[in-house]
Formats: structure tokens, C-alpha cells, sequence
């Protein structure tokens, strides 16, 4: 059983509404601060329909597609995060721990250093598949990884730290099977590699969003349908199942739905580190002992600390901007830190 974290002495009913209102400026700052200093007046004039064709393309298809990626993508990795750590009943564990992200990371890895080629209809040619793909090909790496960690669990009935054992083992795998090919076949395209796996939000475009949006929209969909059930899931398998519960069913939707949270973000925007670590625990801490602000927290905090994130490491780094996996996990560690301090 989890142990509460202790409140602190901010209003309960006044938490979300100051995330929320800190969201919004995030979101604000992250529009109007950019490599390219835009006055205010141009701005407002495109996001009013007008303003010149320069303005229009920094604002409508450079910057905005990276924010609203970077959204969805932080509200899936925080909330696949929560899961993760409330049926594992493990505070360390995260996509990257359960080996989602290396799952991700292999596919992809793959995918950019062996030529992928398709028949193109009616032709004796064939065609490069696009880098528009990678997306896709997390996914599916990030949730086979799931797949086998969810089958050697419920085949061998392992305990929930168990599963997190498994899941550090099978990741430690595939990191080494990805490490391994890039050493041995990535020259071609080792820049393309670095920057995926160092996670980025660089030229991330409207395709990005629109790939991600069917699973943020289906994950906050589902949280309502699975509250009771996580509940309960942060008790032992016997304790849950006496409250009639249907354990292994509902960790199993839980696990499910964590899984294609965290794999399609990976495929999206590369294994973002921290986040679904980091922004669990910060909602607890904000939450107190009130569960029921523990997951709309989580999501609205994760769309702060991708926003945040990636607007400094663009301001940071000016023309050669910081990846943003490297600026949570500069923030992370010490945010972290602070926090487990407030857990007995």
C-alpha cells in the first residue's frame, strides 16, 4: 500500500485553479519568447488572422505545432507515469524504468540506420519510407515492449515490484541492442539518432500533433472509467480483490492504457526523460492526501514542465537550441530531490 504524501498549506479547492492560471502564462510565454524576437504587436496580429507572411510562419508553423505537440505529449507521459507508479506501487517507476522508452528507442533506432523500402503500387521501384514515419515505428517498438513485460507477468504471476524488475531488465536489453547497432552501423545517420534520443521538440509540425491527439484524447477519455480501479490497485492483489475487485483485468486496462500513453509520445518526440517521473510526484505533493486532484494535476503540470522546458532550452540555446530531455533532466534531478524529502 502506498503511503500518503503529507499536505501542505496551500487551499485544496485553490491548487487546480493556480496550475491552471500558471499553465496558461507558460503556454502565453512560450507563443511570444522564440530564437526569432517577434514584437508583441505582430504576435497578436497573427493569432487575430492578420500579420506578414514572415510573422505567420514562425507563429503558425513553427512555433504552435512545437507547443501543442509538446502538450500532448507531456500530459501523456505524466499521466502513463501515475499508472505506472500507482499499480506498480513503486514511487521510482516511469516508461523509461518499465522499458516503453527502450522499446521506442530500438524500433526507431532501426528504422533510421536500415534502409526501409515499400513497393510502390504498380511499379517495379521501390520508395524510401519517410522520417514521417518514426512516430509509428515507437509506437509499435514501445508497445511490444509492453506486451512481453504484461505477459512474462501475468504467465510467471509475478508482484508488482517484480514487474518492475522485469521491466528494468527487458529495458536494459533493448538499450543495449539499440547502443549496439548505432556503434556498429551509425554513421549514416547519427545525428538524426542523437537528437531523437536526446528528446526534442525540433521542427516537431502539425502532423506531430494530430498523430498524438487520438491518444491524449482517448487516455483523459478513459482516466474517468479507471479512477475506482486505480484506486484500488494501489493496495495489495488481496486487498483489492476483497473490495471485489477484478485485479488482473483492471491492471491489465491500466497497464494497457500507460503503455500507449508513453509509446506514442516516445514515437513522437523521443524518450523525454523526468516528466513521467518528475510530474507524478509534484501532483501528489500539490494534491496532499485529496487523490481526486492527483490526475487532473497531472495532466495540467505536464503540459507546464513541456512547455517551460522546451521554451528555455530554445531561449538557452538561441540558433543551436537545447534539446528539452536535456533540460528536464537538469531540472528534474533537483526538483526530485526536493520533493522526496516531503515523503516520510
Amino acid at each position: 500500500m502506498t503511503v500518503d504524501t503529507p499536505a501542505i498549506h496551500l487551499p485544496r479547492r485553490g491548487t487546480l485553479p493556480i496550475v491552471l492560471v500558471l499553465a496558461l502564462l507558460s503556454l502565453i510565454a512560450s507563443i511570444f519568447l522564440g530564437v526569432v524576437d517577434l514584437p508583441v504587436t505582430d504576435v497578436l496580429a497573427v493569432l487575430s488572422g492578420k500579420g506578414s507572411p514572415e510573422a505567420q510562419l514562425i507563429i503558425l508553423d513553427i512555433r504552435l505545432p512545437r507547443i501543442v505537440t509538446g502538450i500532448l505529449a507531456g500530459i501523456q507521459f505524466g499521466v502513463a507515469g501515475l499508472l505506472l507508479q500507482t499499480i506498480t506501487r513503486n514511487p521510482l517507476a516511469d516508461p523509461s524504468l518499465m522499458g516503453v522508452s527502450q522499446g521506442a528507442t530500438l524500433t526507431v533506432t532501426l528504422f533510421l540506420l536500415f534502409t526501409v523500402y515499400i513497393f510502390s503500387p504498380g511499379e517495379n521501384t521501390v520508395a524510401e519510407l519517410p522520417i514521417a514515419w518514426l512516430p509509428v515505428a515507437g509506437l509499435a517498438g514501445g508497445m511490444i515492449a509492453g506486451g512481453i513485460i504484461y505477459m512474462l507477468a501475468f504467465r510467471l504471476e509475478l508482484s508488482p515490484l517484480r514487474i518492475t524488475l522485469c521491466g528494468v531488465a527487458i529495458g536494459a536489453v533493448l538499450h543495449a541492442l539499440a547502443v549496439g547497432l548505432i556503434a556498429g552501423w551509425g554513421s549514416a545517420r547519427i545525428e538524426i539518432i542523437l537528437e531523437w534520443l536526446s528528446g526534442s521538440l525540433y521542427a516537431r509540425t502539425w502532423d506531430h500533433a494530430l498523430f498524438l491527439l487520438p491518444f491524449t484524447i482517448a487516455g483523459l477519455l478513459v482516466l474517468p472509467l479507471i479512477y475506482r480501479p486505480l484506486v484500488m490497485l494501489q493496495f495489495d492483489a488481496q486487498v483489492a480483490r476483497s473490495f471485489g475487485l477484478a485485479y488482473r483485468k483492471q491492471f491489465s486496462v491500466v497497464l494497457l492504457v500507460s503503455c500507449a500513453l508513453a509509446a506514442s509520445a516516445v514515437g513522437a518526440v523521443g524518450p523525454i526523460v523526468f516528466v513521467g517521473l518528475v510530474v507524478p510526484h509534484l501532483a501528489r505533493f500539490l494534491a496532499g492526501r485529496h487523490f481526486p486532484l492527483v490526475l487532473p494535476l497531472t495532466v495540467v503540470l505536464g503540459t507546464i514542465f513541456i512547455t517551460l522546458g522546451d521554451l528555455i532550452g530554445r531561449l538557452a540555446g538561441q540558433a543551436e537550441e537545447v534539446p528539452i530531455g536535456v533540460v528536464t533532466a537538469i531540472a528534474g534531478v533537483p526538483v526530485l530531490l526536493a520533493l522526496l524529502r516531503k515523503i516520510p
